[in-house]
């Protein structure tokens, strides 16, 4: 995975440190910028109130509020916390030109933001994010959001 350019990230691991806390599949997708499966997070149907935060360094992303179904495959949210939670980066890979979204504390990589796709959210984004990058944190109880 390239380095964000000129930013130094808050948490900082050797290469070693992240294969011995992660497994080898979290370690692919967070730190080699792998993409898991369609269909097969944990996090893809889930309607659990809570906050989503990076599997790697437990920085706060997402909160199921923002969550919504778009059918891709993948967990998906209309917008990041409020503040410098998540970083954006061109990504060129496959021969295509994306937009990539890093973990602003530790630098892994979580997956990707799409816009002008029309689902009726505020922002009109999708950040397909993968379930292996992100653990959820219920709030109270873990209530189902409606």
């Amino acid at each position: 995975m390239e380095p964000v350019t000129g930013v130094t990230p808050r948490v900082v691991k050797s290469d070693q440190e992240w294969r011995q806390q992660l497994t080898a599949e979290e370690y692919q997708v967070l730190r080699q910028a792998g993409t898991e499966r369609a269909f097969t997070g944990e996090y893809t149907d889930t309607k659990t109130v809570g906050v989503y935060a990076c599997r790697a360094c437990g920085a706060e992303l997402f909160r199921s509020s923002t969550k919504f179904d778009s059918h891709c495959g993948w967990p998906s949210f209309f917008s990041p916390l409020a503040g410098d939670s998540v970083i954006l980066r061109e990504d060129r890979a496959l021969g295509m030109v994306r937009v990539e979204v890093l973990c602003a504390t530790c630098h892994s990589h979580l997956g990707h933001v799409f816009e002008g796709e029309g689902y009726p959210t505020p922002t009109d984004q999708r950040y397909c994010i993968n379930s292996i990058s992100l653990t959820l944190r219920p709030d109270d109880a873990g209530q189902e959001q409606s």
